[in-house]
Parts: C-alpha cells; structure tokens; sequence
C-alpha cells in the first residue's frame, strides 16, 4: 500500500543528496571539462574532419582512463591535505620535487600561451581585436580570483563549464547519421588508411588533450582548496565521474559536427573549423566559435591556478583563494604574471604560435607518464594513505595506463625517426 510519509522520507533523502552532491562537486567537473580546452577543441574538430566518425570507441576507452587517474587525486589531496607539487617534494625529496615544478611551470605557461591563442583567434570571427580579448580575459579572471573565496571562483567557473556544452546542441543541428555513428563510431575500427603515422599522431593527440600534467596538480590542490576531508572522498569521485563524461561526451559531439560537415578536410585549428562551418551551417559554426573562446578561457582557469598553488606549496607561501592579496601576495603575483606574460605573447607580431602548440602538446604527452608514475607511488603508500591505499585493481589499471602511454609514445617517436616504418 502506497504511504505518502514514506514516499516524503525517502524523497527527503534523495533531494539532500543531491543538494550534498551540488555543494561538494565541483574540483573533478571544472578540471575535466576544462581539459577539453582551445587545444582539446583543435584536436577534437581535426579527428573528425580527418576520420569522420571511426575515432569516437577511442574517445569511449577515454572515461575510464581520465576517471581512474584524476580519482587518485582525490583521495591523495583529502587525506595528505597537500597539493600535488608538495606531496611530491614530501615523498621524494627536493630533486624530483624541483623537476617536477619547473616542469610543470614551464609547461603550464605554454599551454596558458595556448589558451590565448584559442580565445584570440575565436573572438576574431566575431572582428573582435586579440588585444581587446586579451584585456578583457585578463580582467574577468583577475576578478574570479580576487573575491576572496575559493567557493566564488569554482561556481563561476562551473557555469563556464555548462558553456562549455553549447557543442550539444550544434551537432544536432548538422544532422549526423545515428546509423553511421553507432557502426562506423562506436564499434571499434581503423580508418581506411589503417595503422600510420598519421593515425599514431592523433591517438597521442587525443592521449594529451584528455590527460594532462597539469590536472594532476590543479585537482589535488582544489581538493585541499575547498577543504575537503575523508568522509568526502565518496562524493569526489562521483564528481569526477561526472566530469569525465561530461569531456568525453563534448569530444564526441565536436566529432560528430566536424566529421559530419567537415570530413576530408585538413583542419588546422578549431577557429578555421568554426569559419568553414559558417559557411555551411551559421548557428553551429558560431556555436564551435563560442564554444572555443570558452574552451580556452576555461582552460586558463585552471592551468593559471595550477601552477599558482604548486609554487605556494613548495615555497611554504600563502596559496589559498580563501586569501586576499596582503595575505598571499607571491601566490597573486604568480597568478597574474603567467597571465599577463602569456597573453603579451599573442600579441607579438610574428610570434611562432603554431610552433609553441605543437611544442606543449608533444612535451605535454612525453611527460605525463612520469607524473603518473608519482602518482601511482604516492598512493600506495599505506603510512600515508591507509585505507585509501590503491587496492589490487587500481593499481593493475593505472599501470596499464602508464605501459599504454609509454608504448604509445615510443610508437609515435619511432614513426617519427623513420617515418616509412608504419606506412
């Protein structure tokens, strides 16, 4: 017999859930949706102009992937109350400590380079100039960090990450064949030219726009940001599985737009995209536009974030949003000179940027195994983790991510050298 009270209760229980779930998300949406940023975009919109439909089972394998690893930064920042750049200094002294946030600074400055120029050149088919972008980015995020509370700042970049979504929408719009991308998307299969050169590059490149050094370190260090304890952990991971279907599933939807009006271009980067499309289709060539200026703010975001906390961490310095300025000076001060020094860059007449993205992305992929590899060590450290230890099954399928990775990348170096080995 049907009971009211009962069905009162027990809707009580979900809704509080819920509202628990809304107030502790939040660190695992913003760092996965904000991968897929102005490289992530490029990436994406050139796999299916390249291979239509045939790359998307790839993009599926992915979820598990960025899920497996980032959930490990959960627990890591919940239970040591470090970020990633400290716990690493803690747990394998200064030398590895000081190469991995050089690393990290160096790298995470070209890819804020990178961000610029996704935002600039997204702007631009709308005529407006990259110095006006560039003033006006550096303006709204210096606004998102200088209230003074870290809770502020993650909702306003959570309503960058539901932008972010705006390529739902405009892939229906083209009117994709669902046939075709249950058979030639989601069942696995290789492209008509097979396994090449050109086939190794995209697979690293999708690798690098869905996992990436400076997640580690931003994720970790949000978790100790927000404050974030034991008890918490079920509920970050859930957050961050969230979010690595929320990047998946916008990959795939870029995919299909691209791969369904575009396939057989040679597509450079997702402002061209945008400007093809224009032609064809108007509201889904301005929606990857838009998309992209979001993609690359999104990315800024974070990436300018990342390195912030790990120089406060290691340094011993203030590094908290929860500060003001007076209380954490070197904290802004690296904040806002990446920022500022980053988008000067797009600005230089001539600049190299094409050859700076290039550059981040191959570093980016050559480089994410030894962060994984820290990773993997820090969590099996039962004095430090306990309970959260990595079971069996965790560390069998981190593992295997890092050997995949590693093959991966020594396949791509390999075609690289003698490029007729693959072909």
């Amino acid at each position: 017999m049907f009971s009211l009270s009962k069905f009162y209760y027990k809707f009580r229980r979900v809704w509080k859930a819920i509202k628990l779930f809304f107030i502790l998300s939040g660190p695992g949406i913003v760092v996965m949706v904000a991968d897929n940023d102005a490289g992530g975009i490029t990436t994406y919109a050139a796999t299916g102009a390249k291979f239509g439909y045939s790359m998307i089972w790839f993009l599926v394998f992915l979820v598990p992937v960025a899920y497996y690893v980032q959930e490990m930064t959960v627990r890591l920042g919940a239970i040591t109350k470090r970020g990633h750049g400290e716990a690493i200094f803690a747990g394998f002294g200064a030398f590895w400590g000081w190469f991995s946030l050089l690393d990290l600074l160096v790298v995470n400055w070209l890819t804020l380079v990178t961000e610029f120029i996704g935002m600039t050149s997204a702007l631009r088919i709308f005529g407006i100039s990259p110095l006006i972008t560039v003033i006006g980015v550096c303006a709204l995020m210096g606004i998102m960090v200088l209230n003074g509370r870290y809770w502020t700042w993650e909702k306003i970049a959570l309503v960058f990450c539901a932008v972010n979504l705006i390529y739902i929408p405009g892939a229906f719009m083209v009117h994709p064949s669902v046939h075709d991308i249950i058979h030639t998307g989601l069942i696995p299969n290789l492209p008509p030219g097979g396994f090449n050169n050109e086939y190794f590059f995209f697979l690293m490149a999708n690798i690098g726009t869905t996992i990436a050094p400076w997640m580690l370190f931003f994720q970790q260090s949000a978790v100790v940001d927000k404050g974030m304890k034991e008890k918490d952990i079920p509920w970050g991971k859930l957050d961050t599985f969230v979010g690595s279907l929320l990047t998946v599933v916008v990959a795939i939807f870029i995919v299909v737009v691209t791969g369904t009006i575009l396939k057989g271009v040679n597509i450079d980067d997702a402002a061209q995209a945008s400007q093809l499309l224009i032609k064809t289709n108007k509201y889904a060539g301005t929606f990857m536009a838009i998309g992209l200026f979001d993609a690359g703010l999104l990315g800024a975001i974070c990436i300018s974030l990342a390195s912030s906390w790990a120089f406060g961490e290691v340094f011993g310095w203030a590094h908290s949003l929860n500060n003001k300025i007076r209380e954490a000076p070197w904290f802004y001060a690296n904040y806002f000179l990446s920022l500022f020094t980053a988008g000067a860059v797009v600005l230089i007449p001539n600049a190299p940027l094409v050859l700076i993205t290039l550059f981040v992305q191959v570093i980016a992929v050559t480089l994410l195994p030894a962060a994984l590899v820290f990773l993997i060590l820090l969590l099996n450290n039962k004095k430090t983790m306990g309970e959260h230890t990595n079971n069996l099954w965790q560390n069998i399928v981190a593992t295997f991510i890092v050997v995949v990775i590693v093959i991966l990348s020594s396949l791509y170096g390999i075609s690289t050298l003698f490029p007729s080995m693959f072909k």
